[in-house]
């Protein structure tokens, strides 16, 4: 475990293939993530990114006859998917969706929502009794995400942003050494965004190593200074954002004509 948590290199992807019903979406795919970076992996819809999370989750897994290819996960090229949970961290569009679900389906508030984490359940059952230290690192998530005055509280009765906070909870109570995060802001409001970037930008501070998988330009937190484009399943560019992010290299990668503005603490893009 010392070894594992002391790897600089968190991802080492080279030259995967990933075959979903019989047809390739990632294809000759490299990519390496270091302890500490904070990264922006920027696509349109059905770049490949969902399929980048999923192999990052271990979901799925590349084709193992490509030669000279290389699928290590925190040093490792298998996982079981319960040990991986304690050093990956997840907050995918899926389990946003089944939050719907339970909030619509059952009363879970803010606190068993984190002390789900160490069940991998969205929310407790009856039969999860929560052991003392799992219940004290709750509060100290809880109290992190600025979401204490809401342990209590149904997530039916929380705005979107604040359930978002409380399903990042969850995420961090085995306290990971990355946290994927897969269209953090769709469906907010644009105060929500504002909320919620600023606790983002609260857990890149705190040294989590964070990857953001959006469409919008407007998730590049200031902390974050690479940037990953995809495109039909391949990186097209991958560096610093001050390179990377430009207007003519976003036109081609959505496709359309569009303009970059930036601001003095993120980006927009408005049609060219």
């Amino acid at each position: 475990m010392a070894n594992l948590r002391s790897s600089p290199l968190l991802i080492d992807f080279q030259k995967l293939t990933v075959i979903r019903g019989n047809k390739p979406v990632l294809q000759n795919f490299n990519l390496q993530v270091n302890r500490g970076e904070h990264v922006v992996v920027l696509g349109p819809n059905g770049s490949g990114k969902s399929t980048l999370i999923k192999l990052m989750t271990c979901e799925l897994y590349p084709l193992t006859e490509v030669k000279d290819s290389r699928f290590h996960l925190f040093g490792m090229d298998r996982w079981n998917l319960e040990d991986l949970r304690q050093h990956l961290g997840i907050v995918a569009l899926d389990m946003l969706q089944k939050l719907s679900y339970e909030v619509t389906a059952r009363e879970v508030n803010a606190r068993d929502m984190v002390l789900s984490g160490f069940f991998n359940s969205i929310g407790l059952w009856p039969h999860h009794h929560p052991s003392r230290g799992q219940k004290q690192r709750a509060e100290e998530i809880l109290h992190f995400l600025e979401i204490s005055h809401l342990a209590g509280r149904s997530l039916s009765a929380m705005s979107s942003g604040e359930q978002r906070r409380a399903l990042i909870g969850r995420a961090l109570v085995h306290d990971p050494l990355m946290l994927i995060l897969d269209e953090p802001t769709n469906s907010l409001d644009p105060g929500a965004v504002h909320d919620f970037h600023r606790i983002l930008r609260k857990l890149a501070r705190s040294g989590k190593t964070l990857v953001l998988v959006t469409h919008q330009v407007a998730d590049i937190l200031p902390e974050i200074e690479r940037i990953i484009l995809m495109k039909e399943g391949q990186i097209v560019a991958d560096g610093p954002k001050t390179d990377i992010l430009t207007s003519a290299a976003l036109t081609r990668l959505f496709g359309k004509k569009l303009r970059l503005i930036r601001k003095k603490q993120s980006y927009d893009l408005v049609s060219a």
